[in-house]
């Protein structure tokens, strides 16, 4: 019996962990549902620079360096994606913030729910719009020519590569949102996030820059987070294009879950 026991209390703390995850997540997916406002900027914005590109830049993939594409839209996906699963995380993390501005989150942090679950069912939401936004992305522009060399199971790939993505990305978020408390800060952010867009490869690849643009655009993570999904969308579904899309968003997740739990930790010792 006295076996048993700890048993037992483990799994209800698991069992309990879970439904309270659970809840949080569902919270955050209705937010999203019930405020369209909020997140059609991060699915309309993304398609108008990926028409844009489309029109202003189709002769471009002659030029040298360039890699074999049967289309600039065909280049232009990857950066499609992760430009909005990058601007849509911030709405996840804003909306965790303005839960610390209006006392919210104390109240959760009050009761007997487990503190990681409230980060994670935040964090849950985003990641099931980022796996919708990369499907939505898809799906508009195959009409328009969109043709994807990894065919289904890289679309899968692809989706996968997006929840690992928006993982990635809210969890840097909510580390901002948990340690300035602020919905404002986290907001300010979205410059940022644009200036490290706009010096990758989502607009051109490496191979053609020069100079310090290059040297940025190598250094910068987001290339190479684009890229993996580059391969997948022109090169077919190769091994390398899988793991560059999961291990370089897979990676990115590691580290900023660890900030974000980080930065959760310091907040409930600061009570």
């Amino acid at each position: 019996m006295s076996v048993i026991a700890p048993v037992v209390a483990g799994t209800e703390r698991r069992q309990s962990f879970v439904a309270q995850t659970s809840a949080m997540s569902q919270r955050a997916v209705l937010a999203l549902w019930r405020q369209p406002a909020i997140v059609v900027p991060s699915l309309i914005f993304p398609l108008f620079f990926a028409a844009l590109g489309a029109s202003s830049f189709s002769r471009a993939i002659g030029l040298p360096g360039f890699p074999p594409v049967r289309s600039f839209l065909d280049f232009a996906l990857a950066g499609t994606i992760v430009q909005g699963i990058l601007f849509g995380s911030i709405t996840g993390a804003t909306a965790l913030a303005t839960d610390i501005e209006n006392g919210f989150f104390d109240r959760l942090m009050a009761s007997p729910t487990s503190r990681t679950s409230i980060l994670l069912g935040r964090l849950a939401g985003g990641m099931v719009y980022g796996a919708f936004q990369t499907v939505f992305f898809v799906a508009v522009l195959i009409p328009f020519g969109l043709t994807i060399a990894s065919g289904v199971p890289g679309i899968a790939v692809m989706v996968l590569g997006g929840v690992l993505t928006a993982l990635a990305v809210g969890a840097l978020m909510s580390a901002m949102a948990i340690r300035t408390g602020s919905s404002e800060a986290v907001q300010g952010s979205f410059p940022l996030l644009f200036i490290m867009l706009f010096f990758s490869s989502a607009f051109f690849p490496r191979e053609t820059m020069s100079g310090v643009y290059a040297r940025m655009a190598d250094l910068n993570p987001v290339s190479h987070l684009i890229e993996g999904f580059r391969d997948l969308t022109i090169d077919g579904f190769t091994a390398s294009a899988v793991a560059r899309t999961l291990l370089i968003s897979g990676g990115l997740a590691v580290l900023t879950m660890a900030i974000a739990l980080r930065s959760l930790r310091k907040r409930v010792a600061a009570r």
